[in-house]
């Protein structure tokens, strides 16, 4: 059946209200393997944190194996180096073994670069050297080798350079005293090295940031970076602040594992500041209390002559940060939280956060953790509405709420999952009419600090990773349609994750893609270094990336899809529309651009009528389109899926243009120099 569609737009109606960039926001938590991947440390389990994965004599630290041709070479874990964190890995080494002894960690190494090596090593005086080593466990090929010279026998950091050849994915980093070295008397007190820390960073980390992962970010053009998430309901920030192998290793009490303690405050804040982002912190309200809240934002904001101000100015950061965007909480009404309480409790609780935060920096922005329930919402903004600016939302969208499972055919749950933006809007109204309905919080907007598709069942994942596919980028896009729509209430916007984590962040790293919580190895694909872009990735970058202040009123004439949804729906699932049309201006109305997702799994054949406007000859078309609304971005294909431009003549859009099934569309119109 052929499929026509008009779309009209009126670029002389301006709205009042401009887009706030942080719309297209971004998202971070220690999640899963979302740090693993954000950072650019290749080595795991630095500190020797871990279980011993195995018993003497061989007692070595997790994710460490022992390197040794000894007989009698013992292993133990022991206490850290003072004031450091983790456990101490000892090695002892029989002299009339004459063997190599250490340790050795699976590794994947970019090259040919150069990695800064870091040992916090002492040592029985009669030995002299370390050997840091890289070798291909395959080929056996030796690729890197720094020799570090023992001074005492005392605890000490050492620095050296591993320059690495070529790039190996299955690399082994080995940390030894070689059997070339001279020998020593064997009594109690010879032959034994410890180690309390052995790091690798690449030469081209930027902070200790992942460089491929800073040069994805940046076109995301974010406008605000979030630091949050189900942790942060039992994370004490001052933990995560000062000398990194002084900050205690915790155990994460959301996902399990251990928290990472190599990106605390202050390298969030240099994250944020390298992108040019505004920071966007949540406060612990779970296991924390408001004054610890307003001591983390004295530490952020205070001059160097206030008590944290001074403890920031100590750890190198002299001057204050100026985070002004500060959350009271993270899904506090789930019961998989961290002091998780009723709305009546949240809402006490939250107007106490409020009144020390705000003592602490009067200048600040409050978000306070909302619902899309609305009975979580009315206690909240009736006690506390006078004190928050925004009431925050988190919008997943998957096939459980329409009674869905993987057994459903592939295009139904496509109609099912592309119908988001339905659902959004009866979210924000509901919302709008809560906060509207308490004098005290009609100044209150929205910040929807979490949104993806979320495919059902979504812990397990096992084949297609249905959060990646083109299906998914068109149901996200048609989500930042309804957020444009919306600009005058929603002012922020968070896309979960940035990187691996949970549903699965838009930027990928390696091949966590297939189940990185119960499924195969990390690395199972033989390319871990790949770091490539999810259709939705596209989708975040196209948005961001265009000139929009305004919006601009927009209609589609066109075909209707329906869904056939076995629960009830906020919307009328019937006759939804083929196209979604957002249209925007920039700020002088010399640029009018249209973002059009075409839901429909047809080619649909688009006419444009702009008014009110003297278009020039050329439009450029951004498309993000593929040949099945499953196709993904993968380690195997990382630019399957990717955004492409063309000009297309303003005339041909005035008589039809094809737009191509499952796909979304930037048009950018520029007035006519006459």
């Amino acid at each position: 059946m052929k499929r026509n569609a008009t779309i009209t737009v009126d670029a002389g109606r301006k709205s009042e209200h401009t887009i706030n960039p942080y719309v297209f926001g971004h998202f971070v938590e220690d999640i899963r393997d979302h740090m693993e991947a954000m950072l650019a440390y290749p080595l795991k389990d630095m500190d020797f944190e871990s279980e011993a994965s195995s018993p003497e004599p061989r007692a070595v630290s997790g994710r460490w194996t022992p390197y040794t041709n000894g007989r009698g070479t013992v292993y133990a874990m022991e206490p850290p180096a003072p004031k450091h964190s983790g456990r101490a890995q000892r090695v002892r080494m029989m002299s009339d073994d004459e063997a190599y002894a250490g340790i050795s960690q699976k590794v994947a190494l970019k090259g040919p670069s150069e990695y800064a090596v870091k040992l916090v090593a002492r040592a029985s005086v009669e030995i002299r050297y370390l050997v840091v080593e890289a070798a291909d466990r395959r080929t056996g090929d030796v690729i890197g080798v720094a020799r570090i010279e023992l001074a005492g026998h005392d605890w000490k950091s050492y620095e050296a350079t591993l320059a690495v050849a070529r790039e190996c994915v299955d690399a082994e980093l080995r940390v030894y005293v070689p059997a070339e070295h001279p020998r020593w008397i064997d009594h109690v007190s010879t032959g034994m090295f410890w180690l309390d820390h052995v790091s690798l960073l690449p030469a081209d980390s930027i902070g200790m940031v992942r460089k491929e992962v800073m040069d994805m970010t940046r076109p995301l053009n974010a406008g605000m970076m979030r630091l949050a998430g189900n942790y942060i309901s039992a994370y004490h920030w001052e933990y995560g602040v000062g000398p990194v192998l002084e900050r205690p290793i915790l155990y994460n009490e959301a996902w399990g594992g251990w928290a990472n303690k190599y990106f605390g405050t202050d390298e969030f804040i240099a994250f944020c500041q390298e992108l040019g982002v505004e920071p966007l912190i949540c406060v612990n309200d779970g296991s924390g209390t408001p004054e610890e809240a307003a001591r983390w934002i004295e530490y952020c904001n205070g001059g160097p002559d206030t008590p944290m101000g001074a403890k920031r100015a100590a750890n190198g950061h002299p001057e204050p940060y100026r985070v002004r965007y500060w959350e009271i909480g993270n899904e506090v009404w789930g019961q998989w939280q961290v002091g998780t309480c009723t709305a009546e409790e949240f809402a006490e609780r939250c107007a106490a956060f409020a009144k020390a935060m705000k003592a602490a920096d009067p200048e600040i922005v409050l978000l306070a953790c909302g619902h899309t329930d609305q009975e979580w919402n009315k206690p909240l903004l009736e006690r506390a509405g006078g004190a928050i600016d925004y009431l925050t939302l988190h919008l997943y969208h998957g096939f459980n709420r329409f009674g869905m499972n993987r057994e459903t055919p592939a295009e139904e749950r496509y109609r099912a999952i592309v119908s988001f933006p339905e659902w959004t809007r009866s979210d924000l109204a509901r919302t709008e009419e809560t906060i509207q309905a308490y004098p005290q919080s009609r100044h209150v907007k929205v910040a929807i600090t979490e949104y993806n598709t979320m495919f059902y069942p979504n812990t397990i994942r096992k084949g297609l990773p249905d959060e990646h596919t083109l299906g998914a980028a068109v149901a996200n896009a048609g989500n930042l349609n309804e957020m444009l729509r919306r600009s005058d209430l929603v002012r922020i916007g968070s896309f979960s994750d940035l990187v691996n984590g949970w549903l699965g962040g838009c930027i990928r790293v390696g091949d966590f893609y297939a189940d990185q919580f119960r499924g195969k190895e990390a690395g199972w694909s033989g390319r871990p270094l790949t770091v490539y872009g999810t259709p939705t990735y596209e989708v975040m970058k196209l948005y961001a990336g265009r000139d929009i202040r305004r919006m601009l009123p927009a209609q589609a004439e066109c075909g209707t899809f329906s869904v056939a949804s076995a629960k009830p729906a906020p919307a009328d699932l019937n006759a939804l529309p083929d196209l979604d049309v957002a249209a925007c201006a920039n700020e002088d109305g010399s640029l009018v651009t249209v973002f059009v997702v075409n839901r429909s799994l047809e080619k649909v054949t688009a006419k444009l009528d702009l008014k009110a406007f003297e278009a020039g000859e050329d439009v450029r078309v951004h498309e993000i389109a593929g040949d099945s609304i499953e196709a993904i971005n993968s380690v195997f294909e990382p630019e399957r899926i990717v955004c492409t431009e063309r000009i297309v003549p303003a005339s041909a859009w005035r008589e039809g243009v094809a737009l191509r099934p499952a796909s979304v569309y930037a048009l950018e119109i520029r007035a006519s120099r006459n």
